[in-house]
């Protein structure tokens, strides 16, 4: 075992130690050795077995020797050996967005809902361990990525599981499902990326129109319903968002009156779940734009499938990954709707790319392309870089274009004004050659060409930052770590292993 190896393990028994209150004659005492042994254990001058670390590690409570998965599932670190140029294609995977409106949704039908080509990934997982212990049935189809969903004849939400609830935001969209069928419920606090606080206020007074009373105590929604459903309704959201709309959408899809909703989002995950709760009957008019209409029917009973539109995000991390490298990859089944924005401002930029002619996905509605980049040098826009609801700059994409922005000659400002902290979060760079100074909690400066430079960073804890730092350490020469990834591993499938098969050489690990 190297010394490398020796002084880290020795500094993570420390930590575990001190963390448990634990002095060395103590810890000394339980492994029934002396306290010079556990000293030189913890400065790294003790060779050590995999017999002695387990029994530390029964000990002190507390993993040291463990064996990651392949590809970046399991794994909690990554290592990257950067400065490597891409090439070839890659397959955008399906929506994550889309898919977690879609098994919140599927909780409206009593029927066997099968989602297709769904995104293996951990906020799925989390969703999926929720779904599974308030009784419905969920199971991956051998072999594929197909999922098929069962429910119950009655959900019980005495079982379920908080710690997965707590860990992601999706939690808050079942409130509108659930109103249908439950007189009173309650649900954990949504939890997920820290981005900052993010009221729950537009999705309860959305609800409150179909008789859903909310009072958030002790770290749950407590809910009460009164009959609301079968009258007229008009809803104008306070927020276009995501979320919100979809919310409403589901508390309108078992109300058999017409519901009216202005301000809706009208974004690739709404689209999504729209197409969806028509193939179950709900009648909707204006999918796309900022009304919708929406008749519902009281009971959904019907056996469905379903195959969500490729994800814009993913398709946006892509073409970064190709900018930051100079590198011409293509990037296939890239849903161009939600996209053109973005792609019109590279132009301005200076990108060039090519497209290819439009085709259909599998849920039969959304266009794609496929995107091929072309390197060359790019200059900084002359306008600030922000976001907007659809059809505006994705939110989402917009930390990417902090990394583009870095690869263009000059200074490019950022405003990235829905999320409190965010912005903070991208002057990570600055560990790993960028030049970017924070002007306020929602806007940067960045200025560019950026000198990348191999190092050693922890993954900021908000999906898409933490993937622009591993976007930005591909094309960094030399070796850099990425620590604690499991936020990437919410919103993307095998990026490690797909990121590999264009060259890239990206390894998951786990400490020892």
């Amino acid at each position: 075992m190297s010394d490398d190896y020796l002084n880290r393990i020795g500094s993570l028994i420390r930590d575990a130690r001190v963390k448990r209150g634990m002095s060395q004659s103590e810890l000394a005492a339980v492994l029934e050795t002396s306290q010079g042994a556990v000293t030189r254990i913890e400065s790294g001058k003790q060779n050590l077995t995999l017999d002695s670390l387990a029994k530390i590690s029964e000990a002190l409570d507390t993993e040291f020797v463990s064996f990651a998965k392949s590809g970046v599932e399991g794994a909690v670190h990554l290592r990257i050996e950067g400065g490597r140029p891409l090439s070839g294609a890659i397959d955008v995977k399906t929506s994550k967005n889309a898919a977690v409106a879609l098994l919140c949704a599927s909780l409206l039908n009593k029927g066997t809902t099968t989602l297709r080509s769904l995104a293996r990934i951990e906020e799925v997982n989390r969703i999926l361990e929720v779904l599974d212990s308030i009784g419905v049935q969920t199971e991956w189809l051998e072999g594929t990525n197909d999922l098929r969903i069962t429910p119950p004849a009655q959900i019980d939400l005495s079982t379920m599981d908080e710690a997965a609830a707590r860990r992601t935001r999706t939690v808050i969209m079942f409130l509108g499902p659930l109103l249908h069928d439950l007189p009173q419920f309650r649900l954990p606090y949504a939890g997920g990326c820290d981005l900052g606080t993010r009221t729950v206020e537009p999705h309860l007074a959305s609800l409150k129109h179909f008789g859903l009373d909310v009072e958030a105590t002790h770290g749950f929604y407590e809910a009460k319903v009164t009959d609301a459903t079968g009258t007229d309704k008009k809803i104008v959201l306070t927020e276009r968002g995501d979320t919100v709309t979809e919310n409403a959408l589901m508390a309108a899809a078992r109300d058999t009156g017409w519901t009216t909703i202005r301000n809706a989002s009208s974004n690739y995950m709404v689209q999504d779940l729209c197409f969806f709760l028509e193939l179950l009957g709900v009648t909707i008019e204006g999918i796309g734009t900022t009304t919708l209409r929406v008749k519902g029917v009281q009971e959904i009973d019907k056996d469905v499938e379903y195959s969500p539109s490729e994800d814009p995000i993913e398709a946006m991390s892509l073409i970064a990954a190709a900018v930051v490298t100079g590198s011409e990859i293509t990037i296939r089944r890239s849903p161009i709707e939600f996209l053109e924005i973005e792609l019109a401002t590279l132009e301005q930029m200076g990108m060039r790319y090519t497209l290819s002619e439009e085709y259909t996905a599998a849920n039969g509605r959304t266009r794609l392309v496929d995107i091929t980049t072309h390197p060359g040098p790019l200059r900084a826009p002359i306008d600030k870089i922000h976001p907007l609801p659809f059809p505006g700059l994705n939110i989402d994409n917009l930390p990417f274009f902090a990394l583009i922005a870095a690869c263009a000659e000059g200074t490019t400002t950022i405003h990235d004004w829905v999320y409190e902290n965010r912005a903070i979060y991208l002057t990570e760079l600055t560990k790993i050659g960028g030049n970017v100074t924070l002007l306020d909690p929602h806007r940067v400066h960045i200025t560019g060409p950026t000198r990348w430079r191999a190092n050693e960073v922890t993954c900021p804890p908000a999906l898409r930052p933490g993937v622009v730092i591993l976007l930005a350490m591909l094309a960094a020469p030399g070796v850099s770590y990425l620590r604690n990834v499991y936020v990437i591993n919410r919103g993307y499938e095998d990026l490690a292993e797909r990121l590999n098969a264009l060259g890239a050489d990206v390894q998951p690990f786990r400490d020892i």
